[in-house]
């Protein structure tokens, strides 16, 4: 073969496209770059899809109570359970906390010692305090010894005088001694009776240094630690306790709602009631109106009233929200009951407008979920809507930027 055709072989020939094949690490970039594509996605999802939690507060949609049977309810407000006898015990002296026996939750009966204090200079005040009654004892036996000598000096002058052996005068001044004495004795006596008082005084303050349960009742608070001083009297600085604990009557609990003085006419004393709370919206409480404070409250326009419930729990505690149906018998002359529609009742404030149309956020989780109502009608701070089932737990007030989805998380 010729030295040309050998040439010739060797020129590349570029009239074909060459085919470049990719390296390992190519692929590595194409792959790195679509997983951070991916996460920038994802996270711009996350913030636009609710990824921000909102700290709400819930509300329970309970069913409006219609009444015993013979009843219907004529009106409705909302309050709070209220216990009529609470007592934060503390000391009656200032003293420091040696042992305590307070714990939230704990039932103590009346009487029950809570807390001892620092007893030293009071056990020291009472020891003297016996020292001088027993002085004064002594003093008030020296008195009636010298009387009872002092008289039988004056049986014998008065002997000797009817003798005609001593001069008249030696009886008369034997006499003298015996009133002078008798003087002094009796003084000694109210002595005595003013040191006993004493004694009383400085065990008072030593039994002040023992606190004891008021009433029966149960401890829903704890003040102070062992080695505080406790005092009856506030102190400045914030080293000085006021009380020991709080103690709660738990018979005495009651209900106190506000009611709107427009409406105030329809309730009366002793009528009957229903309570519902909202831990239990399917627990029903009988009861009746205690009282109707004869006094209005000028900025929220209502008027408070006291309803006792007819039935005691322990599941009933102090501070709970509740919900009061006012009932009157529907046979009553003269009477026209209010229906309710049918429907549960939320909070007013629950309720948003999307897309022009009611609705309330649902708590599912953590999401709210957007769930379209019908309103009804107003029945004090609450509203009848249609829609969602009794028992629901809904979003009290939802801000205006929630929407469908959204992550939330309940304020504690």
């Amino acid at each position: 073969m010729e030295k040309s055709d050998l040439l010739q072989q060797l020129r590349i020939d570029r009239s074909e496209p060459v085919a470049r094949s990719r390296g390992p690490l190519a692929w590595i970039g194409i792959v790195v770059a679509v997983l951070v594509l991916a996460a920038l996605g994802a996270g711009g999802w996350w913030l636009l899809s609710g990824g921000k939690a909102f700290e709400i507060e819930t509300a329970i949609a309970a069913a409006p109570a219609a009444g015993d049977a013979g009843s219907t309810a004529v009106l409705q407000a909302t309050g709070y359970v209220t216990a009529r006898r609470q007592a934060t015990v503390s000391a009656q002296i200032t003293g420091a906390i040696i042992d305590e026996h307070v714990e939230e939750g704990e039932h103590v009966e009346a009487g029950q010692v809570l807390a001892h204090l620092d007893s030293t200079a009071q056990r020291a005040a009472l020891a003297q305090a016996n020292a001088q009654l027993r002085v004064a004892q002594a003093q008030l036996a020296q008195f009636q010894a010298q009387l009872a000598q002092s008289q039988r000096d004056l049986v014998r002058a008065d002997d000797l005088v009817g003798r005609k052996l001593v001069s008249r005068q030696s009886a008369e001044v034997a006499r003298t001694q015996v009133a002078t004495q008798q003087s002094q004795l009796e003084s000694q006596r109210k002595q005595v009776d003013l040191v006993r008082a004493g004694v009383q005084g400085a065990q008072v303050q030593l039994d002040y240094c023992t606190v004891r349960a008021p009433f029966k009742g149960v401890i829903i608070a704890k003040s102070a630690q062992v080695g505080e001083i406790v005092s009856p009297f506030s102190a400045g600085g914030g080293f000085t306790r006021t009380g020991i604990g709080t103690i709660v009557d738990m018979d005495s609990l009651e209900v106190e709602v506000d009611v709107n003085e427009s409406y105030i006419n329809r309730v009366v004393a002793k009528q009957p009631t229903e309570a519902v709370l909202d831990a239990y919206p399917d627990w029903k409480i009988p009861g009746h109106v205690i009282a109707i404070i004869p006094t209005a409250d000028r900025s929220k326009a209502t008027v408070k009233v006291r309803i006792a419930l007819d039935q005691k729990d322990p599941r009933i505690v102090p501070d709970m929200g509740v919900r009061v149906s006012f009932l009157e018998e529907a046979n009553k002359p003269g009477t026209q009951a209010v229906a309710l529609p049918k429907g549960v009742l939320v909070p007013a404030g629950s309720l948003v407008q999307r897309d022009g149309k009611s609705a309330v956020f649902v708590v599912d989780g953590e999401k709210a979920r957007l769930r379209a109502v019908t309103p009804g009608q107003n029945v004090g701070d609450l509203r009848l809507v249609e829609g969602i089932a009794t028992g629901t737990r809904i979003v009290r007030a939802p801000p205006a930027e929630m929407s469908d989805g959204a992550r939330v998380q309940i304020k504690k």
